[in-house]
């Protein structure tokens, strides 16, 4: 379920994109671990991202270049925590229907390597990397209004997204997403789904 708002994607100056309800099947059956993403592009890049959580009622703005801004009524602080190794890091992914089988062993090596995985989650688990409560995101088949949103707000709270191997996230590519807290897990995890 997502939504874009722009002119031809490859042509806009700026691109809105929409998924007002990230985490459909969470939603549907009564689960609080849905969210709002509210994403803008500038030239294909990522500029301005929005989760909103509107059980708990928590929010996180990320814009490029700026600090990553949480609000809660619990309190806290966007910011990603050092951990470098998978075998320290809390992993975590929506389920793993969302792999091909290709897709799925790859997966499985990083959830090997990875001290603890959590299932579940959807744009609620890229917020947690964001508070420094999860360390690494591992992802296939989302679609721009999945991770767009995501980008400003992982980068502002210090940490890094990319796909698979390693690249800027672009409307060109495949939906395999890498979101970690601490870049130093950024080249195992590659390794690792290489």
């Amino acid at each position: 379920m997502g939504e874009e708002y722009g002119t031809e994607r490859g042509d806009a100056e700026y691109l809105w994109v929409l998924d007002p309800i990230d985490g459909t099947r969470a939603f549907l059956t009564g689960r609080p671990l849905f969210g709002t993403l509210i994403g803008l592009l500038h030239r294909g890049k990522p500029v301005l991202g929005l989760i909103d959580q509107p059980v708990t009622r928590e929010r996180w703005v990320g814009v490029a270049g700026q600090p990553t801004r949480f609000t809660s009524p619990m309190g806290g602080t966007a910011a990603c925590r050092p951990c470098a190794s998978l075998a320290t890091a809390e992993l975590s992914c929506t389920s793993p229907e969302i792999f091909d089988a290709e897709g799925a062993a790859r997966f499985e090596r990083v959830r090997k390597a990875a001290r603890r995985v959590t299932w579940g989650g959807d744009c609620y688990a890229y917020g947690l990397i964001a508070l420094g409560l999860v360390d690494a995101v591992v992802e296939g088949t989302l679609k721009p209004w999945d991770w767009a949103a995501l980008v400003p707000v992982i980068e502002g709270a210090g940490g890094r997204m990319t796909d698979w191997q390693g690249q800027t996230l672009t409307l060109e590519s495949k939906g395999e997403v890498i979101a970690v807290g601490d870049a130093a897990l950024l080249p195992e995890i590659v390794s690792l789904l290489g």
